[in-house]
């Protein structure tokens, strides 16, 4: 029996729809899955007369193998990606490659890198995205973990992943241990931004400008043949034109509650932990939290009304294009923010990323593909130094076009009570990011007084610090560490 290529445990949508693409790139695959039916359901319908091996055990799947071997999860994570690990270490030889492509917290793969690399084996963790069709047509993927394992399967995941015009893979080395996870998790945050901001522009239009569903999906349709060209935009013209069984928008008829599967705030918790602003994705965020909140929301609606509320009076047609404006000024502070989390994080873990790369396998096959990613790829390319993509001489000058749009949204829904929190965020952090002094000085004499905590000064060298009895009785005595 000729041994295939590589192996894959876990039959779901993901993982079928990723071995009938590694099927139709030439190679031979051994399924597995933890009820068997699925694996002999898989070979009498989808799989039938392909190059599957369908194994009924784990034993059997590893024997089935050509060597060094490769096996695949695409199981949920957590608990049973550990539980798998242990059970396969035993079967596979020095060299073999353990390869996970769930949303796994990037910790936790830093963690099985090491375990698998002690056994003398090799670990992968890659973020796999696109969901079910881009498994099946091509997704973006992001590995990282142990070096010696990428050309081993590079082969295989270059030939599944999508592919942008000039051929270029939508997937490469991404760095060591949890690198891979890391950049998908920053991914997925973004991805939360990008649909919060969609969102805000679908409530100003609906709600300050009473506009139709068909109207918005006019609006829509014409934003994805310009800057905004992007999947999500794509996705959201055509939700907003479908229609239920009665001819009334379906989306209108949808509960208003968002569900979340944790990356976006595994990014929030990140940023925290890096000390980076990562402000527009944390309030995606929390607005999806807010959304869960439904019958408190409602309840409260009867009690809290706006006063003092601002009708619009202003041109429809130039608010659309601010709303537009605000969209993409603000989607530039979100992307600015991510890279800058994937710069600090680089740092801390020792990671040696390739920021324009990280663009272009994000340009294709994932969910947040868009026009805009080559733009970030160029800025990247001509400066890989850069420190925040709003210095970027193409991304200042759009700001600097749009900012005069997203200021009058951001004022405009504050004066009709409409939240914008991803959008006023963004703008937030931006006049923050160009402001050479804040208010933080304040801030400081604050912490000294009440807890000595010291402070640096404007006439004395960076790294001096000082206290100020400020109360008489406090005496000189300063606390003994202080963070910046």
């Amino acid at each position: 029996m000729k041994k295939s290529d590589i192996g894959l445990i876990g039959l779901a949508v993901m993982g079928e729809n990723l071995v009938l693409n590694m099927e139709s790139k030439g190679f031979t695959v051994s399924v597995d899955n933890r009820t068997a039916e699925k694996v002999d359901r898989f070979l009498a319908g989808r799989g039938a007369g392909k190059n599957f091996y369908g194994a009924h055990s784990l034993q059997e799947l590893v024997d089935s193998l050509e060597k060094p071997r490769k096996v695949m999860m695409m199981i949920k994570a957590g608990q049973p990606v550990d539980d798998m690990i242990e059970q396969l270490v035993p079967l596979l030889e020095p060299g073999d490659v353990i390869i996970d492509g769930g949303n796994s917290h990037f910790p936790d793969t830093a963690r099985r890198t090491a375990f698998v690399e002690s056994k003398g084996l090799l670990y992968i963790g890659t973020g796999v995205s696109g969901g079910e069709e881009g498994a099946l047509h091509g997704p973006s993927m992001m590995p990282g973990g142990s070096p010696a394992a990428w050309p081993l399967v590079k082969p295989i995941f270059q030939a599944i992943c999508a592919k942008v015009e000039d051929g270029t893979p939508c997937c490469d080395w991404v760095g060591e241990n949890g690198a891979g996870h890391f950049v998908k998790m920053v991914h997925n945050g973004i991805e939360y931004g990008d649909m919060q901001l969609i969102c805000e522009a679908y409530h100003l239009m609906k709600s300050v400008l009473g506009m139709s569903d068909d109207e918005m999906h006019d609006v829509f349709a014409e934003w994805n043949r310009g800057e905004l060209d992007s999947y999500l935009i794509q996705i959201t013209r055509d939700i907003l034109a479908y229609k239920d069984t009665d001819g009334s928008p379906i989306v209108e008829k949808i509960l208003d509650t968002a569900g979340q599967k944790g990356t976006g705030k595994w990014t929030g918790i990140a940023a925290l932990d890096e000390g980076v602003p990562l402000t527009l994705i944390g309030e995606a965020v929390f607005a999806r939290c807010l959304s869960a909140m439904k019958a408190e929301r409602v309840a409260a609606a009867q009690e809290l009304k706006g006063e003092g509320l601002i009708p619009f009076t202003g041109d429809r047609k130039q608010f659309i294009d601010d709303i537009r404006d605000a969209l993409f000024a603000s989607k530039i502070v979100s992307y600015a923010q991510g890279y800058t989390l994937m710069r600090s994080a680089a740092a801390t873990y020792g990671w040696n990323l390739n920021y324009g790369g990280i663009a272009l396998m994000w340009r294709g096959g994932c969910i947040i593909r868009s026009v805009f990613l080559g733009k970030i790829k160029e800025a990247y390319d001509a400066n890989p130094g850069l420190t925040n993509l709003l210095l970027d001489p193409y991304f200042a000058g759009q700001i600097a076009r749009a900012q005069a749009g997203w200021r009058r949204v951001c004022a405009t829904a504050v004066g009709c009570g409409i939240p914008v929190p991803a959008m006023t965020s963004a703008l937030t952090y931006f006049d923050g990011y160009r402001c050479d002094r804040l208010p933080q000085n304040l801030l400081q004499a604050q912490r000294d007084y009440f807890g000595a905590h010291t402070y640096e000064r404007t006439d004395k060298p960076r790294g001096e610090f000082f206290h100020t009895n400020w109360t008489g009785e406090g005496g000189d005595t300063a606390a003994t560490q202080y963070n910046a």
